[in-house]
């Protein structure tokens, strides 16, 4: 990747390599331009320019590498000669002359021509320099057509007829697509500046020369966003210095497939064909002819990456399209005046370094910006730029002028408003921070006030700093100016909108049209922005704007921003409150509601299960006032301020009644009552009616009225009552009256009195119901028996015994005992009516019996798998848990033993085990209560008998395969079993059945006469005492089918030894065969296994050798079946004896390593035996084979390979070759000899250094190689930091000494090989030496001015040495000094000292952080080489605190006397103690001061007592151990008002009377903060002549006023500092009146109001503090 810029290169971790100082690559090449037909040569050096911004000055400069590891630079200037002409040394042989040209090529040098003419050489001119470029390993794009001496590619350095030149210098980057920006190319065509080597040479030199300003002084790369570099020939083109003036020129091959295209220093104008480039990534445009407009057709170029426009005539950027994936963009050295553009979204690094901007108007959005340079431009001169380009960049900023931001700057420009940036695109001069927010707002309000409605003015546009959910409000304040009607009103419509930091992509945000908005959770870090249309009757004017800063996260608390209740307040109408909440970054949760109910004239009360948003309205809240209590609540659990809304008072719904009925019986002489649900306030004397149908006119009749009960009469029976319910409430409203009608009325029915129960009241008792009946008969009535648990008779608690029966008589079941037996006696008429029905009750409960059994049995049948169940009867109460045994008896009358698993069980089912045994059952009774009663045994009557055997289920299991055996699941019953008898059958498909002979067993296997047939079998179970059940025949199972095909036998064929082939053998069985299947493999020692082939053979590979063949056989029937596989493994496979197939010898060459090509055969190859021969013949046929023991051979070598020496030069190699394998068998040898004999090397130099002997000699080394050596050419040389090369005459042996031409040069040692035979090598140079330099300058020590004392300020000063050549390179050679103050730190028991950072002058004041602590100053010393001296310091003894001071003291808080306010200021001299703060009152104009007791702290809460005054707090700073400083005071202007008191204390004062409602303390003689409890009711009256404190009536006195007084001395009102609702009114000694509001704001407005109206009597005007005029 290509460096931008050569002047600040910057080191890089992704494989950025740099030319160190003290080594150039060996690998060099110098690039023979344009050689022209004639021969002439026509020099003239374009010095390379970089393509951020600066031409490479024709200066010398030197190279040192600093601590840091960063490279400096040190230029010195020197003349440039467009044309040198020098006589050409003809000392030297003419490929001496030539060597320079390739001093870099890396390849030998043509030839001379055959007419002697000599090449050019290297001049040691110092004006006059040869280019040179290190090599890019990329090869160049075009080919090379030129004469035969320049047909190499070659570098693209140049060198002029008469040694002069320029020396072009690149840094080039490994792997990187843009290495070919600096790769080198060479031209076909006619160029100045080109190097013939045809027989004639010219001394004249033309061209052109731009010279730039020197830029190597900080030497730091820029990183480039990566490219993809692996470029191929038809995707890049390198096209610079071509002179090149249109795109659309023929033979420019431009075509859309590239991706890399380099067109520097060429004469383009025009970008006319540029849109062909639709996938180009690199374009370089860098020093062309484009003059600022017609960059449109760039717009194609979506994949362009990086854009280099450096070295043009660019005036402006406004015709630059917007392309999407730009990263990397240079404008370096053009005419440009600003930077105004189209926005581009992905741009990292802009480099507009050398140009004339001079403002910032128009500045580009660019979102991802990293790197901006805008050095050498005369904007540098705005103070603080580097903070107007983070407000216009935004955060993405990291570099500015290739060097990390600076953190003043980035503090600096946080201190400006949020829309500052587009002030500044807009056109706004850049300005101080503190002036900033005012003077943007002028320059908007300049910009708007064309179209702002006529007759107003802005004063004010703002949003509130924004947080996570809680309101922000904007504020857009117009002012009328009074000359025009103000009708109809001025609108303002708003909308909000969100945007990142640079003030781009703002989107708006829906709904939000109102004054405030919430910012979300999502819009955290971004800023807000408002835009405001006035609208003035039915005309919209244009929008003004307003930006907010960064949203921050909320608080977390909750507010509740507006609380509304909705709803009828109506008793019965359902009302709902409304919260609007901001959550402040918590998690909305579900806020806690209340409702409180507020009588007149008292404190409001909860209602008591009220906690929902919605509430309907009771009787109890009419006349009442309803208060909605709101709390936010988060989901967290944090909560907010509590919220109040006090509705209306509650009206009563109209009287209305519903659900109107009669109540009762409708039988004669019964009193019903007619009833109903009232509704509407409290009810008054509501009307009642009763109404009696006639039975045969259908007419009412009014039977009573003014009561709702009723007795029914005779009169009344067979009729239907009517009742009337009319509504009255308690004011005498009346409602809609309601009816009810009743059943008709029914005659009295029969009674029964002297109702009894008689009998025996236990267990199985019989009881008797008996009674006298009236109105009926004793025959036909009726009696229900129930039992209850209570001694007392209650209906609900009944349970039925009986249903209703004539019979009076009952016999008492169990469920009756404990309980009480109660009889319902119902009377009955003989038709069968009813009376009413008399319940009596026994007067004791039912007693019980002990339990016991009344009889027990066993029935069943007693014979195995039989169930007997016992069965028996309880009597004794309630039964619990009797106890239940069944036995086994041998004999009748023995104990017998326990059945186990059945005990508590009625039924038992006979097992095996019980056969021939008696069984029985005992059942012991047990009652609820735990009394256990005697137990009764109830034994078998006979033994049990076995079953008859039979099987229960019979089957056969298995496939009906041929081979498969089959068995036999059965399931047999009936006693133990003895020897079953079994018979297999076999049935045809024609069903003829026959038995298999033998098939006697429990399992059958099927054989292949089964094939085809169904198979069954049957079984005739035996018991073991020889008794016989009924034979049972088992399902058929078939047909059966052959089995499946199978493999009987698998054998391998064949030789196990590599080379063979191996064949097999398998034995097939299971139907007729089908197409079976095999695979061989190849199986290692690990068990591995490899396939190899499927065929029917395999031969036998080295691959095999060592391993196991597998053949796996599949067989397959022809139906398609396949069996299971059959494996064989054969013994491991050997090797073949070795063999050599074939050996022969390349042709040889001297130092070329000779490799032999040869075949072997025979298992691993293990070490063979090698012999190398050489002879002077060349040996054939039995000559060859007995090489060895042939007399004019020697051996010259045992190894494969052979590297042939100068020894081996004119003879023939044989090597003599025996195979072996890897355990060592050998086989038969084989000989080889070279075609031809050994050829020499070129003669080369290897190791070319430069030793340094003493001071100022130095001595060249080198290693010859390349036949015998001959007289090789010597020469020193000379290198200045630009790269630039010159030769030194005259010095031409191995040792050098410096001359003071050589300082700030390095030194290289120029080695040319010649052979013996006069074959000239390539002249190699040595690495370059250190710089030459003279004695370095240094300080001998420091010294210090000062006191190390906090505050004070310490000077270094450095003594410089009284040596001669001291004293003459400090007055010569001394460039700068460089300090560093260091600050002593202890860490356990090490002391050590710390840099303070920013602090490298050679002053420092003491800080606070320094006392106690050590100062250091390092003092560096630096020359005009860049090379620094050691470094000397001096240190300091412990800093001591300095004196107590305040600086900066100011009070903080709002001018209002309702705010807070803080004292602050910045404290110095030690450690601050208890430093003292006292606030004081100060009045306009009078310099008394009042001092305001108890307020002692850094905070003041100011109240209305302030209100006029000047707030004054006296600083008194002290130090931590006690020293005091002096004191400074500070105030704040006269404290206001609040506005809102303020307004409504103008209302009062202008009304002239008012009345307050307070609370007054009952206990006037109390001094100390009184309960609230102890607090009454008043009423405070003030006019202008006096105040009173009244206490209203009540329903038992009248108003009584309890202080009177007027405002003459000593009346005065009191405020209590720590109760913001208590004031105390002060009439005189004798009255005075301690009073309670409900708020501070109502406290202040009744000070203020008496204070105004008292006016009279004070000596400063309270009008006058109000503001009000008079």
């Amino acid at each position: 990747m290509e460096v931008p810029l050569e002047s600040e290169k910057k080191k890089s971790s992704e494989a950025v390599k740099t030319v160190s100082s003290g080594s150039i690559s060996s690998r060099k090449r110098v690039e023979a331009r344009n050689v022209t037909d004639s021969g002439s040569v026509s020099s003239s050096s374009v010095p390379r320019r970089n393509s951020t911004g600066g031409l490479a000055q024709r200066s010398s400069s030197s190279l040192s590498l600093s601590s840091d590891g960063r490279t400096k630079t040190t230029v010195r200037d020197k003349t440039i000669s467009s044309s040198v002409t020098e006589p050409v040394r003809r000392s030297l042989p003419e490929i001496r002359r030539s060597s320079i040209s390739a001093l870099h090529a890396g390849k030998p040098v043509a030839a001379a021509s055959p007419t002697g003419t000599r090449t050019p050489t290297v001049s040691g001119s110092s004006s006059s320099k040869a280019e040179v470029v290190k090599r890019p390993l990329s090869k160049p794009a075009l080919p090379v057509s030129a004469s035969s001496s320049s047909s190499r590619r070659v570098g693209s350095s140049t060198v002029d007829a008469s040694g002069g030149g320029s020396v072009r210098k690149s840094v080039t980057k490994v792997s990187s697509p843009s290495m070919s920006a600096r790769s080198p190319t060479v031209s076909g065509g006619l160029r100045p500046g080109s190097v013939s080597s045809s027989s004639e040479r010219s001394s004249g030199l033309s061209g052109r020369r731009k010279v730039g300003t020197p830029d190597s002084r900080n030497s730091r790369f820029i990183v480039l966003p990566q490219i993809e570099i692996k470029a191929s020939d038809d995707l890049r083109l390198d096209l610079r210095g071509h002179r090149v003036r249109s795109l659309t020129a023929g033979g420019l091959n431009l075509s859309s497939n590239l991706e890399f295209l380099y067109l520097r220093d060429n004469l383009l104008s025009t970008l006319e064909g540029v849109e062909i480039l639709t996938r180009v990534k690199v374009l370089d445009l860098s020093f062309n002819d484009f003059k600022g407009h017609g960059f449109e057709p760039l717009e194609s170029c979506k994949a362009l990456q990086q854009l280099y426009l450096a070295g043009n005539q660019i005036t402006s950027l406004a015709s630059l399209p917007q392309l999407p994936n730009l990263e990397f963009l240079s404008v370096a050295q053009n005419k440009l005046k600003s930077l105004t553009m189209a926005s581009q979204p992905r741009l990292q690094v802009l480099a507009a370094s050398k140009n004339r901007i001079s403002t910032l108007t128009g500045f580009p959005y660019l979102p991802v910006l990293e790197h901006l340079r805008v050095e050498e431009n005369p904007i540098l001169k705005m103070p603080h730029l580097e903070a107007a380009s983070i407000l216009l960049v935004g955060p993405t900023l990291k570099k500015y002028n290739d060097r990390d931001l600076s953190r003043e700057e980035i503090a600096i420009a946080r201190r400006y408003p949020a829309h500052t940036a587009l002030c500044i695109r807009d056109g706004w001069e850049f300005g101080r921070p503190e002036q900033a927010a005012e003077s943007t707002f002028r320059f908007l309000v300049e910009k708007w006030k064309d179209h702002l409605p006529p007759g107003f003015f802005l004063k004010e546009a703002s949003i509130d700093k924004p947080l996570e959910e809680d309101v922000c409000h904007s504020h857009f304040t117009f002012v009328h100016d009074g000359a025009m009607s103000t009708d109809p009103p001025l609108v303002l419509k708003y909308q909000w909108f969100c945007g990142d930091v640079t003030l781009s992509n703002f989107v708006r945000i829906p709904e939000a049209t109102n004054e405030f908005y919430l910012p979300k959770h999502a819009e955290i870090g971004k800023v807000l922005k408002v835009e405001c249309i006035p609208t003035l009757g039915e005309t919209e004017y244009p929008s003004i704007f307003a930006i907010s800063s960064r949203v921050k996260p909320g608080s977390g608390i909750p507010k509740v921003l507006n609380l509304e209740v909705h709803g009828e307040l109506i008793e019965g109408s359902i009302i709902r409150g409304c919260a609007k909440v901001a959550w402040c970054g918590g998690t909305p949760g579900k806020g806690v509601a209340s409702w409180l109910r507020r009588k007149w004239n008292s404190s409001p009360v909860v209602i008591v299960g009220a906690e929902d948003d919605e509430y309907l309205p009771t009787i109890d809240d009419v006349d009442s006032s309803l208060v909605f209590m709101y709390t936010p609540v988060t989901e967290e659990g944090a909560k907010g301020e509590p919220q109040y809304k006090y509705t209306d008072f509650v009206r009563a719904a109209p009287p209305s009644v519903s659900n109107v009925r009669i109540v009762g019986d409708t039988v004669e002489g019964i009193t019903i009552k007619g009833t109903g649900d009232y509704f509407g306030g409290r009810e008054g004397p509501s009307k009642f009616e009763w109404l009696r149908k006639n039975r045969d006119t259908g007419d009412f009749l009014l039977v009573s009225a003014g009561t709702s009960d009723y007795t029914l009469t005779k009169e009344d029976v067979g009729c239907c009552l009517t009742f009337i319910y009319i509504p009255i409430n308690f004011e005498g409203q009346e409602g809609k009256s309601l009816s009810a009608t009743s059943s008709v009325v029914k005659q009295a029915p029969p009674k029964v009195t002297n109702v009894k129960i008689i009998g025996d009241l236990r267990e199985n008792g019989k009881v008797t119901a008996t009674g006298t009946v009236t109105g009926g008969t004793e025959g036909s009535s009726r009696v229900q028996w129930y039992k209850t648990y209570l001694p007392t008779l209650d209906e609900s608690n009944l349970e039925a015994l009986s249903t209703s029966k004539i019979a009076k008589a009952f016999r008492i079941p169990l469920g009756a005992v404990g309980c009480y037996i109660v009889a319902k006696y119902t009377p009955m008429t003989p038709d069968g009516d009813p009376g009413e029905p008399t319940f009596v009750i026994s007067d004791r409960a039912v007693e019980t019996l002990p339990p016991s059994l009344n009889f027990l049995s066993i029935i069943g049948d007693y014979c195995e798998d039989g169930i007997l169940t016992a069965s028996y009867g309880y009597v004794g109460g309630h039964e619990g848990k009797s106890i239940y045994n069944w036995y086994f008896h041998e004999v009748e009358g023995d104990f017998g033993s326990q059945i186990p698993g059945v005990s508590g069980l009625l039924q038992y089912r006979i097992t095996k085990e019980a056969i021939g045994k008696f069984i029985s059952f005992q059942c012991t009774p047990v009652r609820d209560d735990g009394v256990v009663g005697d137990k009764r045994i109830c034994m078998g009557q006979e033994r049990i008998r076995p079953g008859s055997p039979r099987l229960l289920s019979l089957c056969t299991v298995g496939n009906a395969v041929e081979g498969t055996t089959l068995r036999i699941e059965k399931t047999y019953w009936g006693g133990e079993e003895g020897d079953s008898v079994y018979r297999w059958l076999r049935t045809s498909s024609e069903g003829v059945q026959s038995e298999i002979m033998g098939a006697t067993t429990a399992s059958y296997m099927l054989s292949i006469d089964d094939i085809g047939f169904f198979i069954s079998v049957s079984c005739e179970p035996v018991r073991s005492d020889w008794a016989r059940g009924p034979i049972v025949l088992s399902e058929q199972i078939g047909p059966i089918i052959p089995g499946p095909p199978t493999c009987h036998t698998l054998e391998i064929l064949g030789s196990m030894i590599e080379g063979r082939r191996l064949n097999f053998n398998a034995v097939y069985s299971g139907g007729e065969r089908g197409e079976c299947t095999h695979q061989w493999f190849r199986v290692k020692d690990h068990g591995l296994r490899e396939k190899i082939k499927t065929q029917d053979f395999l031969d036998l590979t080295l691959d095999d050798v060592g391993a196991y063949i597998e053949l796996v056989f599949t067989p397959v029937c022809k139906d398609g079946t396949k069996g299971n596989p059959k494996n064989v493994v054969s013994d491991m496979i050997s090797p073949a004896d070795p063999k050599g197939i074939e050996l022969t010898i390349s042709d040889c060459c001297e130092d070329r390593q000779v490799t032999p090509s040869r075949i072997y055969f025979g298992g691993h190859e293990g070490v063979g035996e090698y012999i190398w021969y050489r002879t002077k013949i060349k040996l054939e046929g039995s000559a060859l084979l007995n090489i060895s023991n042939a007399s004019d051979t020697e051996i010259c070598g045992t190894e494969l390979t052979y590297k042939p020496t100068l020894k081996d030069v004119g003879y023939f190699l044989a090597l003599y070759w025996v195979p072996t394998r890897v355990d060592s068998t050998c086989g038969e040898p084989l000989v080889a000899i070279c075609n031809t004999p050994v050829s020499p090397a070129p003669p080369v130099v290897a190791n070319v250094c430069v030793k340094e002997l003493s001071l100022g000699i130095y001595s060249g080394e080198g290693e010859y190689f390349g036949g015998y050596e001959g007289e090789s050419l010597l020469s020193w040389y000379r290198k200045d930091s630009e790269g630039t090369v010159e030769l030194i005459n005259g010095a031409n042996s191995r040792t050098y000494k410096v001359t003071d031409s050589d300082y700030t040069f390095r030194l290289l040692f120029g080695y040319t090989p010649v052979r013996s035979d006069s074959v000239v090598g390539e002249l190699k140079l040595s690495d370059p030496t250190d710089i030459v330099f003279p004695e370095l300058p240094y300080a001998e020590m420091l010294a210090l001015t000062g006191k190390a004392v906090e505050g004070d300020l310490l000077t270094a000063v450095e003594v410089i040495p009284n040596s001669e050549m001291q004293q003459h390179v400090w007055s010569k050679y001394k460039k700068d000094i460089r300090y560093q103050w260091f600050c002593s730190s202890e860490v356990g028991d090490s002391f050590s000292y710390e840099p303070l950072p920013n602090k490298s002058s050679c002053s420092y004041r003491v800080r606070f952080e320094d006392i106690g602590r050590c100062l250091k100053c390092e003092c560096v010393v630096t020359d005009v080489f860049g090379r620094s001296g050691e470094v000397v310091y001096i240190e300091t003894s412990p800093v001591l605190p300095g004196i107590p001071r305040i600086h900066k003291l100011e009070i903080e808080g709002r001018g209002f006397h309702t705010n807070l306010y803080a004292v602050c200021g910045i404290y110095s001299g030690g450690k601050e103690g208890k430093s003292r703060v006292q606030w004081l009152r100060s009045m306009v104009g009078s310099p008394d001061l009042i001092s305001i007791p108890g307020e002692t702290d850094r905070m003041y809460e100011a109240n209305v007592d302030d209100v006029g005054y000047r707030l004054v707090a006296i600083y008194t700073p002290v130090r931590e151990d006690g020293v005091e400083g002096q004191s400074v005071s500070v105030s704040t202007d006269p404290i206001a008002v609040e506005p809102d008191v303020l307004k409504e204390v103008k209302q009062n004062l202008d009304l002239g009377s008012v009345k307050f409602e307070v609370l007054c303390d009952k206990d006037q003689t109390s001094k100390k903060v009184s309960l609230g409890g102890t607090y009454e009711r008043r009423v405070l009256e003030i006019n202008r002549k006096r105040v009173k404190v009244v206490k209203p009536a009540t329903k038992t006195s009248f108003p009584t006023t309890e202080i009177r007084g007027s405002y003459a001395p000593p009346f005065h009102v009191e405020l209590f500092r720590n109760d913001q609702h208590r004031l105390k009114i002060v009439v005189d000694s004798e009255n005075e009146a301690d009073l309670m509001v409900q708020s501070r704001h109502i406290r202040d407005v009744i000070v203020l109001v008496i204070r105004g109206l008292a006016q009279r009597f004070n000596s400063t005007s309270l009008n006058s503090l109000l503001k009000i005029e008079t």
